[in-house]
């Protein structure tokens, strides 16, 4: 009996691990994103064009991820 339990145990342990890898790796800069942005519709990384773009992306980016004025950033449940 207390083999099984801790074989459950081992196994929920490892499937939280190679979640919570997962989702660390997945997430990614805003500046990276933004890069993703312009390089996804064509723009060449260096070019007068992609520079605008990269700008562009990351100020609309920022803005997106930013509280809103007067809010206060509320503690993580984790």
């Amino acid at each position: 009996m207390k083999s099984s339990k801790l074989r459950l145990t081992w196994v929920a342990t490892v499937f939280l691990a190679i979640g919570l890898t997962t989702g660390l790796t997945a997430c990614g800069s805003v500046e990276q994103a933004a890069q993703d942005d312009c390089t996804s519709i064509g723009w060449q990384i260096g070019s007068k064009g992609y520079q605008e773009c990269y700008k562009a992306r990351l100020y609309e980016r920022k803005l997106d991820y930013s509280l809103p004025p007067g809010d206060k950033p509320s503690p993580s449940l984790l």
